[in-house]
């Protein structure tokens, strides 16, 4: 996939990230003493990782540890919550995403997002794709792009006879592959995942991890999952998330261990991530 055109005007202080000479040779997200708090009260206290180039990265760990929190962090969806401050180091390609000059909307193009629950828009499935591209002026060429998207998410061959019927007429695993090619069609560098599957059934589980496998040759993915047995089907790199009670009794997110999945189902290093993937907690 060719890196597209990027409008620097509007991109602010980033810059178009660096080719790189294989499947995880380049750093694409380098963050470091990351915590956020919603109205003084901290979600998420001093992670440190560093995201590859066309790896799929697992979020894992029980709920309340942060997992959402830091993955909406990625492309300053965070910014939306009246209250929210992120602290610490959030580089993209080498570029701060909270420094001076950064537009938020060219953040979210490049860094696109697919949620729990398929939230398809009550227009015609070539308009649900078709909305991104005409938003940010890309109508040259839109029917291929239409198209180009729903191949990539594995819809086309099911929907090219009804791309003018309403998405929501759509099966539940149907609309969430048509809302992963919408954001597939403003030419992301990144999609983020969470809990993409976790409101479908088995076989549409299966179609969207099939599919995971197939986009991550072209896109950085990064997933949020309480599904143990996903990511380690999908997923070439996990972080271990758990909470941590402060003495006030107040609670927080904290990452445990990050490492090659194989590592961590198979031989982690810290017993917290060894009794959550066992069972033994969560």
């Amino acid at each position: 996939m060719t890196t597209p055109e990027i409008d620097r005007t509007r991109l602010g202080a980033l810059a178009e990230p660096a080719s790189g000479d294989g499947r995880g040779d380049d750093v694409v997200f380098d963050v470091r003493d990351l915590s956020v708090s919603y109205s003084g009260n901290v979600a998420l206290k001093d992670a440190t990782l560093q995201v590859r180039e066309n790896y799929v990265t697992a979020f894992i760990g029980p709920s309340g540890c942060g997992k959402s929190t830091f993955i909406r962090v990625f492309n300053r969806m965070n910014d939306l919550i009246d209250g929210a401050r992120v602290e610490g180091t959030v580089l993209y390609h080498d570029r701060d995403l909270y420094g001076d000059g950064v537009d938020p909307v060219e953040v979210r193009r490049r860094i696109g997002m697919v949620f729990q629950k398929p939230n398809p828009f009550p227009k015609s499935i070539y308009d649900n794709i078709a909305f991104g591209p005409r938003v940010l002026g890309m109508k040259k060429g839109l029917d291929e792009r239409v198209e180009r998207a729903l191949q990539s998410a594995a819809l086309w061959d099911e929907v090219k006879d009804r791309l003018k019927e309403n998405a929501l007429g759509l099966s539940g695993g149907q609309q969430q592959r048509l809302c992963i090619a919408r954001a597939i069609a403003v030419e992301p560098d990144v999609i983020l995942m969470d809990e993409p599957a976790s409101a479908l059934d088995p076989i549409s589980t299966s179609r969207i991890e099939d599919l995971i496998h197939d986009l991550k040759r072209s896109y950085t993915i990064v997933i949020v999952t309480h599904n143990m047995q996903q990511a380690a089907r999908v997923a070439d790199m996990t972080a271990f998330f758990s909470v941590e009670v402060r003495d006030d009794g107040g609670r927080h997110g904290v990452l445990v261990e990050y490492d090659r999945t194989t590592k961590i189902f198979t031989n982690p290093s810290d017993r917290r991530t060894e009794d959550y993937v066992t069972g033994r907690f969560g």
